[in-house]
């Protein structure tokens, strides 16, 4: 049995977490659970799992639950983060939160030595120097939730590092792939969250269609597997069955295969090295696909992935800025305070007009990150 603490618990990553857990509860138990604002979700969970820590946004969610379930050990903000991450108990980190608030509560539990199962991007993308670093200095595993990585993960499991040639990260282009950038004048926030293939969060769903999702992918996949960014390639795939590809030195390529379910990835996070069976889920016919679909990526139509590359191989803090810049641009854009393009043009006037720190520390990455989501504020003003 594996204690499972869950960060961002009723976000898309937690809810499908929390299913994965109900389909094994011989193997797994939610022994803490936190979320944000969501208690019309989070409350349902409690109830059925009894976690022994919740961990909620505020004085007002947390009287509301405390209300509805009686809970006893409720908790607040990043500290009570960081008590969930770092109990005892605990075996395995899920971290599933949306953006760089994630990255106190990993650094806490891989100093604790616990499993992370990281599917939390913006922590390795804000401050990836930081964190791989504490996770060789503490021996802690840090293993892949996003499909893309785990396909990865599983394709290197055996292999050595010195034969690896590329990495090939797929992407399935996202709500707008068809579409030209004379088309993208004026799309709508509903049209951004029509995503092809995959079922996401709000915030996910907008940058896999601005492709900066697949940017971000970039920066985790260097820091995670120690590759350089040019031994990284993103090859457009509208099927996404490949998840992704790693090619060897010797020219052999293997990929990982499957229907886009990211329960299992999520699951395969929690088991490793093991496999368990997952029902709920449809097996993978290749006699039922007519034909599999590459396409290279065109940097200058996608241009959040050419900000990312660019940002990635300034190093320093330009990744903390890319990040914080995009975030507060899709939250404005899903408001419907700028349009979707105006998104790119965000994050490039932010990187243009940031002085880089080379190392920055994570009090440096903190500021940085603050002062970058409102100097987005201000351009829109």
């Amino acid at each position: 049995m594996k204690n499972i603490a869950l960060l961002g618990a009723t976000g898309s990553i937690g809810e499908q977490t929390i299913d994965v857990i109900r389909q094994h509860k011989d193997q797994f138990s939610l022994f803490a659970l936190a979320f944000g604002r969501n208690s019309q979700k989070a409350i349902p969970m409690i109830r059925e799992f009894q976690p022994e820590i919740v961990v909620v946004g505020s004085e007002q969610v947390r009287n509301e639950v405390a209300e509805a379930t009686g809970h006893a050990s409720i908790f607040i903000g990043e500290e009570g983060m960081k008590a969930a991450s770092t109990a005892a108990e605990v075996d395995v980190l899920v971290n599933a939160v949306m953006g760089s608030v994630g990255l106190p509560s990993t650094l806490a539990a891989i100093r604790a030595q616990k499993t992370i199962a990281i599917a939390n991007k913006e922590t390795l993308v804000t401050a990836g120097h930081i964190v791989m670093a504490e996770a060789e200095k503490y021996n802690t595993p840090l293993i892949p939730v996003d499909s893309e990585h785990s396909a990865i993960f599983q394709a290197l499991n055996g292999e050595r590092q010195e034969d690896v040639r590329r990495l090939i990260i797929t992407a399935s282009g996202g709500s707008f792939r068809d579409n030209s950038r004379e088309e993208l004048e004026g799309v709508t926030v509903r049209d951004a969250l029509n995503h092809p293939n995959w079922s996401m969060g709000a915030k996910i769903t907008i940058d896999s269609a601005s492709m900066m999702n697949k940017g971000l992918e970039v920066i985790e996949a260097h820091w995670l597997f120690d590759m350089p960014y040019d031994k990284i390639h993103v090859l457009q795939h509208r099927e996404s069955v490949i998840h992704s590809l790693v090619e060897f030195k010797d020219k052999s390529v293997m990929a990982q295969l499957g229907s886009p379910d990211m329960r299992v990835p999520i699951q395969y996070a929690l088991t490793y090295p093991k496999r368990l069976s997952f029902d709920d889920t449809e097996s993978l016919e290749l006699e039922e696909l007519s034909k599999l679909n590459f396409q290279k990526m065109d940097m200058e139509r996608f241009r959040c992935l050419k900000l990312a590359f660019d940002a990635g191989r300034a190093g320093g803090s330009m990744p903390t800025v890319l990040n914080a810049a995009n975030e507060q641009a899709v939250a404005m854009f899903l408001e419907e305070e700028i349009s979707f393009l105006d998104i790119e043009t965000l994050v490039e006037k932010s990187l243009q007009e940031h002085k880089s720190v080379s190392t920055p520390s994570l009090s440096d990455i903190m500021e940085i990150d603050k002062e970058t989501r409102e100097r987005v504020k201000r351009y829109v003003k």
